[in-house]
């Protein structure tokens, strides 16, 4: 049986920009790590999909979007602190 995606996230990069890939690569460990066949992340570049980032409030990239379970929260940055993360997301269990 496949396990439910219990966390969904979505992620907004510019690119190839140097923090953009940190965030992408920051994220990707940290879900392997925590999150192991309980995730789904979706990847937004804002270059490709400007409107998107705009509608949905995004104005500074890298940015993680939390999106189950609720509450919704949003982190800017590289995603580097990954207990900060952890802990801003609600799942640091």
């Amino acid at each position: 049986m496949i396990a439910k995606k219990s966390v969904r996230l979505r992620l907004y990069i510019t690119g190839n920009s140097p923090h953009s890939v940190q965030a992408v690569s920051n994220i990707n460990a940290l879900c392997r790590d925590h999150l192991a066949e309980r995730h789904e992340i979706e990847i937004v570049d804002v270059l490709n999909e400007p409107q998107r980032a705009l509608s949905d409030g995004v104005m500074l990239t890298p940015t993680l979007v939390k999106l189950f379970p609720p509450p919704v929260c949003k982190l800017r940055g590289s995603l580097s602190d990954r207990e900060a993360v952890l802990q801003a997301m609600g799942l640091n269990a």
